[in-house]
């Protein structure tokens, strides 16, 4: 776990919005037309850039930001990108903060 990466993600109030959605889907994507796949793969960009309001390149490079600290996973299905949190990564943080600092 690269710590540096992680704070560089977290320090961006609309990343750290996706990781705020990302935790309760069923919430904050009711009704949209990607939560069929919610449980399975995740949610897909264009239902986060929908909710932010942001362009999908920005939010395309956010997620990647995220998945490169290991904070989403991405699952690809066809043309489409899924993202979900990724929990392990989550607790590890905050463990670190714990016992670290």
């Amino acid at each position: 776990m690269d710590h540096v990466i992680i704070f560089k993600a977290l320090s961006n109030a609309s990343r750290l919005q996706i990781l705020e959605l990302l935790k309760e889907p069923d919430r904050h994507f009711a009704g949209h037309e990607a939560m069929s796949r919610v449980h399975e793969y995740g949610v897909c960009v264009g239902a986060i850039q929908e909710k932010l309001g942001l362009s999908q390149s920005t939010v395309s490079s956010y997620l990647s930001l995220l998945q490169r600290a290991g904070l989403v996973e991405a699952r690809r299905v066809g043309a489409w990108t899924y993202y979900r949190r990724n929990e392990s990564t989550l607790h590890a943080l905050g463990n670190f903060f714990q016992s670290q600092l």
